[in-house]
């Protein structure tokens, strides 16, 4: 009896033995199988996640194209770029309208030129350089006249100093004087023509 039981003793832990073994092989054979479902399972639902992003995207694309020709279509209606064909014709334009806002206010134009300015993204910049004289009254039209025109234009570098006063001949003291020299740039934009 000592003899059957010490056989079955051995069987039972011959089985415990491979069941052990079977358990360690089938761990560490599942374990691995079973991260790597989970990890492709994330994996799954971000991909699912960010296609129905862009499909939402998507589904919108219609209506932000038509916005967009709707913007662009108020600019261009709005005239806030020159509409003259080359860079020549809109700074002679330029200057011509600075010259009319100079002399209607009373002041006096000294000399105008014409800046040429590299060209950035879709816009070409017309920039022209002013020299001027008038009292502050003349300088606020002229700004004011500028500042509200179409094309938008905008000034850029402005330098106002005090004209020095005349000498009176009898007293042969400096009369003081209301003129300023007043030096800036005028900047208008216009859109480069499609190639």
């Amino acid at each position: 009896m000592a003899v059957e039981n010490n056989k079955q003793m051995q069987r039972w832990l011959a089985v415990g033995l491979l069941m052990s073994v079977l358990l360690i092989v089938g761990l560490a054979l599942i374990i691995p199988v079973v991260n790597k479902g989970m990890e492709l399972n994330e994996s799954k639902n971000a991909l699912a996640f960010k296609l129905q992003q862009y499909e939402r995207i998507l589904a919108e694309k219609d209506t932000v194209t038509a916005s967009m020709a709707k913007i662009k279509q108020q600019h261009d209606t709005q005239g806030y770029f020159n509409g003259q064909g080359t860079d020549a014709l809109a700074s002679a334009e330029l200057q011509e309208f600075i010259k009319k806002a100079i002399v209607d206010a009373g002041g006096q134009l000294s000399s105008t030129q014409a800046i040429p300015m590299p060209s950035k993204d879709e816009f070409n910049r017309i920039t022209v350089r002013v020299r001027m004289t008038g009292n502050s009254e003349v300088l606020r039209a002229v700004l004011y006249k500028i500042e509200t025109s179409t094309p938008l234009i905008i000034i850029d570098q402005i330098d106002i100093r005090p004209m020095r006063g005349v000498r009176n001949r009898i007293t042969r003291q400096i009369q003081p004087s209301n003129d300023m020299n007043v030096n800036f740039q005028a900047v208008s934009f216009m859109r480069k023509e499609a190639q």
